[in-house]
């Protein structure tokens, strides 16, 4: 675990965890998160109670998906400045994720469409040394 103030960049705040391939590690994302971002950060950007908790599910979700269908461990990496939260998760599956249309009875599913309702933006990277990164920015 790595946290940070930014020195290149003044007045960002970063943090960055490696998560093992458990369905613990989804319930971890939301407390490390969480505490990140309720943490000394308030000099650096006034994060409101309604963005730490659309950040909280947002890594959590990111990190679920990455532990479930990637099945590999992951890295969360938060970052907050700017007047923005970044929410990053990268795993070494390849492909890309999609969201899908859920029907009212799935119980799963949604993750991705709930990610993509929260955020300012959304993207997904594939590094030429493989794997993905996940990335979902909202604005504080």
């Amino acid at each position: 675990m790595r946290a940070h103030k930014g020195g290149a960049r003044k007045h960002t705040a970063r943090a960055e965890y490696l998560l093992p391939c458990t369905v613990a590690s989804a319930g971890r994302a939301r407390r490390l998160t969480s505490a990140f971002l309720t943490r000394t950060h308030s000099r650096i950007a006034a994060v409101g109670a309604e963005q730490v908790a659309d950040a909280t599910l947002i890594a959590s979700e990111l990190v679920a998906n990455a532990v479930r269908h990637g099945r590999t461990g992951c890295r969360l990496r938060l970052q907050v400045g700017a007047g923005r939260v970044t929410v990053e998760v990268h795993d070494d599956a390849p492909g890309r994720p999609r969201a899908r249309a859920g029907h009212v009875d799935d119980e799963s599913g949604r993750g991705l469409a709930i990610v993509q309702a929260l955020t300012e933006r959304f993207d997904v990277a594939v590094p030429v040394t493989g794997g993905k990164t996940v990335r979902a920015v909202l604005a504080v």
